[in-house]
């Protein structure tokens, strides 16, 4: 499949429900309730994929949970990127989301037994939502010439095929599908030039899917927690495993998500930063919140049990590899290097041998610890930087480049207040 303004055409800027050119003015465009509801279906999808990968956590198993990960993912782009380019508050694409949503559906289903007997339905489940997104947006000339067209053409009859084979082959033209499906936006860069994004839409839509990942880290928190005895080390570990969910959350939420957002109203090429910051960057922001809730799920219910290697790289490398997509969406966005969070995350990783032996409710407290003070310093930074000058450089962490507060963004909105957009990204 594919995604990124997947129609790639100029015919699509008409169709882009009163879209300006790219880089333009645009209108508000808001999500819809049946974009919500869509989303309801991934929530389930996600906890599948945490489930697949809780049962098989060594190296071979991250594999098989990513190339399971990346059509259901790629499922949602696709889904998104057509709703943004396009009105779909009407009853025919109302229709097609909720079709794409049971396709989901189906997916989801399949995951727990994709390397058993149900590889044909995840792959016949993924090609008939491809075929439905087709569908939507078939009035758009040479629209199979594109990654729509690449995602039913190629990836999904790979996908069902490979359902038929064994577990080898099989993960062998998965994977043969899944870079099918991320290559197909590079593939198709310069047809996808003329596509118009809603500047506003697309980084709403990608926070709500990383929401989504991290709902998953609660319910790694609370379905372990819930048939525990819930003595005080367990309450402490609890507490921790929720300090790391939440410094994971203010990561974004708190600054990172207002600088995407400025990235894309300001940018010469939209097409570059949906493509490179949500449909990649998101990719890896999401595979890294999971692998942090799988590690949940095997430290809450035995505080004083050491984790051994496995449990503690989906905790601690799935919190690294979280740290340093920041590294790569600022330098896509800005050019610039996100110093404190490249340093945590090395600190992140390079902890991650020492606490192999360690009770878990330590290793839970010490990443805690270590997310709460880059938060703190972040927070620090940015108030310093804002109280300096009245248009302050951004910190050497931040994600922002210098903009006064409350200067006029592209559209006529207004660039938040220093400590909330100078990010520390």
């Amino acid at each position: 499949m594919s995604a990124t303004g997947d129609a790639g055409l100029p015919e699509a800027r008409r169709d882009a429900g009163g879209v300006g050119g790219v880089g333009g003015e645009v209108d508000e465009k808001r999500v819809t309730w049946a974009e919500l509801y869509f989303d309801l279906v991934f929530v389930f999808a996600i906890t599948q994929v945490s489930g697949l990968l809780h049962h098989h956590h060594d190296a071979t198993g991250l594999v098989r949970a990513l190339v399971v990960f990346v059509p259901v993912y790629w499922c949602w782009v696709g889904t998104t990127v057509q709703a943004n380019i396009r009105d779909v508050d009407n009853l025919r694409d109302r229709l097609g989301i909720l079709a794409v949503g049971l396709a989901g559906l189906f997916m989801a289903l399949a995951v727990p037994g994709a390397y058993g007997g149900r590889g044909v339905l995840l792959g016949a489940a993924y090609w008939l939502a491809r075929l439905v997104l087709l569908l939507l947006l078939i009035r758009l000339p040479g629209v199979w010439r594109g990654p729509y067209g690449a995602g039913v053409l190629v990836s999904g009859p790979l996908l069902v095929v490979g359902g038929l084979l064994p577990d080898g082959p099989r993960l062998a033209l998965w994977a043969a599908a899944a870079l099918c499906d991320l290559a197909a936006p590079l593939v198709f860069r310069r047809r996808l030039a003329a596509v118009a994004y809603h500047p506003s839409h697309m980084p709403e839509r990608f926070a709500l899917f990383l929401l989504v990942a991290l709902g998953e880290s609660i319910v790694g928190i609370g379905g372990t927690a819930a048939g525990a005895r819930l003595d005080v080390a367990e309450l402490a570990a609890v507490a921790a495993a929720f300090t790391i969910s939440a410094g994971l959350w203010w990561q974004y939420f708190v600054y990172a998500a207002d600088a995407m957002r400025y990235a894309v109203e300001v940018a010469d090429s939209r097409r570059d930063v949906v493509r490179r910051i949500f449909q990649y960057g998101h990719l890896a922001l999401a595979a890294g919140v999971i692998g942090v809730a799988v590690g949940f799920g095997e430290t809450v219910a035995d505080p004083w049990q050491a984790l051994g290697p496995g449990s503690v790289a989906l905790l601690y490398g799935g919190c690294g590899l979280y740290l340093l997509t920041f590294g790569y969406t600022r330098w896509m966005m800005f050019r610039k290097v996100a110093t404190t969070r490249l340093g945590a995350a090395a600190v992140v990783l390079g902890l991650a041998p020492a606490v192999v032996r360690l009770p878990a409710l330590a290793v839970l407290v010490a990443l805690a610890v270590l997310l709460v003070a880059l938060n703190v310093v972040e927070h620090v930074r940015v108030v310093r930087a804002a109280g300096s000058d009245p248009a302050p450089v951004a910190p050497s962490g931040s994600a922002l480049p210098v903009v006064p507060a409350g200067a006029p963004l592209p559209g006529g909105s207004a660039l938040p207040s220093a400590p909330s957009a100078a990010s520390a990204e």
